[in-house]
């Protein structure tokens, strides 16, 4: 496990020296939140009554959602994954000493803590800043926040393994563009990324709840919220837990039968 981590070290430290980027990243993610959240002013002024959250709890959901934004992406700062594939130089990856399918499993951590660690806590003080009803919510209690921190943990474990299994199909393409646009799309809308699943029609909801992309974001940011709380946080979590095991078992598979006929493109 020691090349593993060390894998994982390397990205988080390289990811965590461009500062400008950093201070790009905390400025987009507030003014976007800040955006956002009016935009919902408008849809909760002309009717609120039949929304399953408050406003202060969709601001809290939208404001947590920014703050982990590179978490719960499943296409952010992998190009050190994604470029051997397309250049060739995946040969060289296959003869090193450990196994690819968890070198791009940590390595997809890394890269996406290394922003959260530069962008997560200036995001949330500036929320903090702002008047009500738009500024963050803080959790009602301790328990509360660790379900929160647990949840966020499965969710970006399930977040590298979709990842993963996005990198894996691109050993049966030419561009890697065309994926990764399919993957980034439909992971943002069915979970929660372009608006909180609250918001869906029931019919469309009941079936989406279940799917990986709602483990991946809305689960942790509706216990955040409060909207999920006593019994349905353990069902929940269980539920993210299932899918996390399903994934990575399914994305093992995937890439022991891609290496079985790969091609290498390039060199």
């Amino acid at each position: 496990m020691k090349a593993y981590f060390s894998v994982f070290r390397i990205r988080l430290i390289n990811s965590l020296q461009y500062r400008a980027v950093a201070l790009g990243e905390i400025v987009t993610r507030f003014f976007w939140a800040f955006f956002e959240i009016l935009a919902f002013t408008a849809v909760y002024a002309a009717d609120g009554a039949d929304f399953s959250m408050a406003f202060s709890q969709t601001a809290a959901y939208i404001w947590m959602q920014q703050a982990l934004y590179a978490v719960f992406s499943v296409s952010y700062g992998d190009a050190d994954i994604y470029e051997p594939i397309r250049t060739g130089g995946i040969a060289y990856e296959l003869v090193r000493p450990v196994d690819l399918y968890t070198r791009w499993l940590l390595s997809g951590a890394g890269n996406r803590i290394a922003p959260f660690c530069t962008s997560f806590l200036p995001v949330l003080f500036l929320a903090l800043l702002l008047p009500a009803p738009y500024r963050l919510l803080l959790p009602e209690s301790i328990p509360q926040l660790l379900l929160f921190l647990l949840s966020t943990v499965l969710g970006l474990l399930i977040t590298v393994s979709i990842s993963t299994l996005m990198h894996i199909s691109m050993f049966f393409t030419l561009s890697h563009r065309g994926t990764r646009i399919i993957f980034t799309a439909v992971s943002n809308l069915l979970s929660g990324g372009l608006i909180p699943l609250a918001f869906f029609p029931d019919r469309v909801r009941a079936v989406v709840q279940w799917l990986p992309f709602a483990a991946m974001r809305d689960i942790p940011l509706r216990i955040y919220c409060g909207t999920l709380a006593g019994g349905a946080v353990w069902s929940s979590l269980l539920l993210q837990s299932l899918w996390l095991v399903v994934l990575v078992v399914f994305g093992k598979l995937c890439m022991c039968a891609s290496l079985k006929k790969i091609i290498v493109q390039g060199g």
